[in-house]
Order: C-alpha cells, then sequence, then structure tokens
C-alpha cells in the first residue's frame, strides 16, 4: 500500500536493534486517517470472508484495529498482558516473546468473548518473528474460532515470521513488506 510505504520512508527511523520506529503515526501518536485507510484495505482484502470479530493485541495493534472494525461492522477484541480482576476465570492463555521489549508474557482473553462460531480476523502493526502472532493464533485455536486470515501493517518480510505463519496455512496480506532496511540506505519494499 503505497500511502504506509510513504508515511514509512517520510516520518519513520530505523534504530539500532533492526527497529523501525513508526510510532509518530501508526502506534504511539495515530494518524487516524492513514489508519482509517488502512481498515478500508483490509476490508478490501478480508470483506468477503464472513468476519464477525477481529482480534489483536495489546496495545499498538488497538487503534488500526479499531478502525479495520468500523468497516465489518464487527467487534474488536483484544488479548491482555495481564490478568486483571474485571476479566474473570474464565480465560484462553497463550505465552508470547516480545522483540521489541525483550520480555516473554501470557495474553488472556475471556472465554465469554471468543469461541466457537466466531470468524476472526487477526490484526497487529508488525510481523517480524511472529511470536505475538502466533499467540493470537493459539488463543484462537484453544477457543475453537475459525481464523480467516491475519492483516498486517508492516511486515518485515526479511524475518521469519511471516513465512512462519503462512507456512501454518494462515492467509497473511500485509500493507507494506520490508525487504531491507538500513539507516544509510533507508527502506527497501516487496
Amino acid at each position: 500500500m503505497k500511502l504506509l510505504e510513504q508515511a514509512i520512508c517520510k516520518e519513520g527511523k530505523i534504530l539500532p536493534g533492526n527497529i523501525l520506529k513508526v510510532d509518530g503515526f501508526l502506534n504511539h501518536r495515530m494518524d487516524v486517517e492513514l489508519l482509517s485507510k488502512l481498515g478500508e484495505e483490509f476490508y478490501r482484502l478480508y470483506g468477503n470472508c464472513g468476519v464477525n470479530k477481529i482480534l489483536t493485541i495489546e496495545a499498538s495493534g488497538i487503534g488500526i484495529a479499531c478502525l479495520t472494525a468500523q468497516f465489518f461492522h464487527c467487534p474488536v477484541l483484544f488479548a491482555k498482558k495481564s490478568k486483571s480482576n474485571n476479566v474473570g476465570d474464565k480465560l484462553w492463555a497463550s505465552k508470547v516473546h516480545s522483540y521489541t521489549h525483550n520480555t516473554d508474557h501470557d495474553v488472556v482473553v475471556s472465554k465469554n468473548y471468543l469461541g466457537r462460531g466466531d470468524r476472526v480476523l487477526i490484526i497487529d502493526d508488525f510481523l517480524a518473528n511472529g511470536s505475538a502472532l502466533e499467540a493470537l493464533i493459539d488463543l484462537c485455536n484453544k477457543a475453537g474460532a475459525e481464523i480467516v486470515g491475519a492483516g498486517i501493517a508492516i511486515e518485515k518480510a526479511y524475518q521469519e515470521g511471516g513465512k512462519k505463519i503462512r507456512s501454518m496455512g494462515i492467509r497473511v496480506e500485509s500493507l507494506a513488506r520490508i525487504v531491507s532496511m538500513d539507516p544509510k540506505e533507508g527502506v527497501k519494499f516487496c
């Protein structure tokens, strides 16, 4: 998606440790008009798949997921990174490793909100190693929900996550696929 690629080139920053900082428009300060265009594109890609729930992970995917849900007219469910008293005890749980924060933690969703009969579109801001996506897939599998696919804003196509998830038979549609990035050379897309 050219619009997203242009935003990455204009505002993205390449940091040490293979980090692409896009917090100025995607996952900290959010450009709502851009996120809405991403949601519209995900609807174009998955609109005929019977999606009745959008699933993401706390916190960076929530904005994109919400603006995507407006096109699908369905609820958004986000996996919480910690169990809180208001979620209850009936939970689906999975482990996730955060590449950005280099931490492991459980993510949970209430069994009241994810189960059989759900046709889930997973939405996230990044796909690199695939750990977050694997955790969301695991939650869906535990719940007996059907995964329609995964909509990713930015995929680091040179890392293994996309290949790993696609080899599981999951349809992955990434709106910007990065083949390389270097502070001097910039970002190159597929």
